[in-house]
């Protein structure tokens, strides 16, 4: 039923106005609330804080929706099950009342600050610093590739509020920053491969207020909540990555039933069908993998190295498909008018943010005792 609504919905307010928000290079806020009247926006959330008090199998079905229409709606999922899984968990219950109700309806948009210029899977070398005065943090530093970037009226910054700590790592924190902070400003928005109706900015800091209420957990603990909670956006980019190669395929499939040559279909012709079998095989793997996982992250077990294993497998997988399916399309493929011209463009960045390809690999080779 949530799956049907949510289908109904993205047809009437998204698929019609999808291509002009690609060449707009932005997704208005008047979809946002239009998704926070309907409860599509952190369903996780308590009912008390004006959520739905869902599990992961309703995100679930948010991401594969919204990926339907197309990737750049991905900041949508970044706000549901990346940055407010952070509020909801790390918060004081002032801090929820405070923001958890506004991030429901979309009245604020959430982003979370790690990648730096000089620092992107490294998370420990992070150069931006939070040196605290009296009742306040003073925060200095920018941040680079932040999705909700432009939209954003809350954003988590990873920081530096021991610098001197050893090992690095050990003197990280996390800071909530408002839009409306003195020295919080934008930089220039960033023009992407792909994605474009995705808003992506860098931001930075000059000598920011942040009252010391704004501080998310514990101080220098930051780190950990990171580690603690970039399994599940690695989840949604594995859910992504697989919806994204179903959407090729049918793409593909359709336009070979009515694209002929030599009097009938490409379909018709034994090494198209191959392909397509090769292909819808290993998405059906992966899907089965990704749905799995889903049920084992629903029950609150801990599966790093499993997770990971999704995360580049699934993005590999997609980049696969999308080339394979451009090149069934022939020439028109690489036409702009064409759909999976923007999903061949789209889809390379997935094996690169959340951690990289390597970065997951190497994961899994730490659960192996290497």
């Amino acid at each position: 039923m949530f799956r049907t609504s949510l289908r109904k919905f993205l047809r009437k307010e998204a698929i019609p106005y999808y291509n002009a928000w690609e060449q707009d290079g932005i997704i208005p806020r008047s979809f946002w609330r239009k998704m926070g009247e309907h409860g599509f926006l952190c369903p996780f959330v308590e009912e008390k804080y004006g959520g739905l008090n869902t599990d992961f199998i309703y995100s679930t079905v948010l991401i594969e929706e919204l990926e339907r229409v197309g990737a750049g709606l991905t900041g949508i999922g970044l706000h549901n099950d990346i940055v407010v899984p952070y509020l909801s968990s790390y918060g004081t219950d002032e801090q929820k009342q405070m923001w958890l109700p506004k991030c429901v309806t979309a009245e604020t948009i959430t982003a979370i600050a790690m990648t730096e210029p000089s620092a992107g899977s490294d998370l420990a070398n992070i150069k931006a610093t939070a040196y605290r005065e009296g009742d306040y943090y003073i925060v200095n530093g920018e941040k680079t590739f932040i999705t909700n970037g432009i939209h954003s009226d809350l954003v988590i910054v990873v920081c530096k509020t021991n610098p001197q700590a050893n090992p690095p790592h050990k003197g990280i924190s996390l800071l909530v920053l408002e839009r409306e902070m003195k020295g919080f400003t934008r930089g220039k928005k960033l023009q992407k491969i792909g994605m474009h109706s995705q808003d992506t900015a860098e931001l930075l800091f000059d000598n920011v207020k942040v009252p010391h209420t704004h501080l998310l957990g514990q101080e220098n603990m930051g780190f950990y909540y990171l580690m603690d909670k970039l399994q599940q956006e690695r989840f949604v980019v594995a859910i992504s990555a697989v919806t994204a190669a179903q959407s090729m395929l049918e793409l593909t499939m359709k336009y070979t039933r009515e694209r002929e040559v030599f009097g009938s279909s490409i379909s018709k012709l034994q090494t198209v069908q191959f392909r397509l079998a090769e292909m819808h095989t290993e998405i059906t793997i992966g899907q089965t993998f990704v749905y799995e996982l889903v049920k084992r992250h629903v029950k609150g077990e801990r599966i790093v190295s499993e997770v990971s294993m999704a995360k580049w497998w699934t993005t590999e997988m997609a980049k696969r498909i999308a080339t394979e399916c451009l090149q069934l399309h022939g020439g028109y493929g690489y036409m702009e008018e064409y759909e999976i011209a923007r999903r061949y463009r789209d889809i390379p960045v997935t094996s690169i943010y959340a951690g990289s390809n390597e970065i997951m690999k190497t994961i899994i080779a730490k659960q192996l005792s290497l």
